[in-house]
């Protein structure tokens, strides 16, 4: 019977948040960036894996009401992280079209850029060998992209050409681009 309980929570929370995600989609995400279906957003596993915490967490705090405090606070701080997890998945976002891209961020008004306003770039070595992309921009703000992020790399490799076309730029003539090496914008050196 509590298997068959836990199926029923389970399928009530995905379904729950499967509903979530369209109505939030419909209703913040209308911009003709968005509507492009070209995106670079965290991966999947960010929203999974917070879902799971999210049950997981639920299930915790109903056992610890029965007087268990450890299980009603540990179950607490899991269901805290598994929001986490699934807030940051919702909310970050860089969503782009042909001359523009739109950065989607948690508590900031969404901004859109054009490609040309793309300064230069830093790259950070992560343990485990992946790659961070620091996009500086034009305001001072600066966008980090991981390079396991879903649509890193056509994401990058379109901006690269809109830039080279925004600024007046021959794509032949930028001897920094090195997609390979994880270079598509002149370093602040050589800016």
């Amino acid at each position: 019977m509590s298997i068959m309980a836990m199926v029923i929570i389970a399928a009530l929370t995905f379904g729950v948040c499967f509903l979530f995600d369209k109505g939030f989609t419909r209703l913040f995400r209308g911009k003709t960036q968005h509507r492009t279906g070209l995106s670079v957003r965290a991966s999947k596993h960010y929203a999974s894996i917070g879902l799971v915490l999210c049950v997981l967490g639920i299930a915790a705090v109903f056992v610890g009401l029965s007087g268990n405090m450890a299980l009603l606070i540990g179950g607490l701080l899991i269901l805290v992280m598994g929001v986490g997890l699934i807030t940051y998945y919702m909310t970050f976002g860089i969503f782009y079209d042909e001359d523009t891209f739109l950065l989607a961020t948690f508590g900031k008004k969404s901004v859109t850029y054009r490609f040309g306003d793309i300064r230069f770039q830093q790259l950070y070595l992560i343990q485990g060998g992946s790659t961070l992309v620091e996009l500086h921009l034009s305001d001072g703000r600066a966008v980090s992209i991981h390079t396991r992020m879903d649509g890193a790399y056509p994401f990058l490799n379109h901006a690269f050409s809109a830039w080279c076309r925004q600024t007046g730029r021959n794509p032949e003539d930028c001897s920094f681009h090195d997609p390979a090496g994880h270079l598509w914008f002149p370093s602040e050196e050589e800016v």
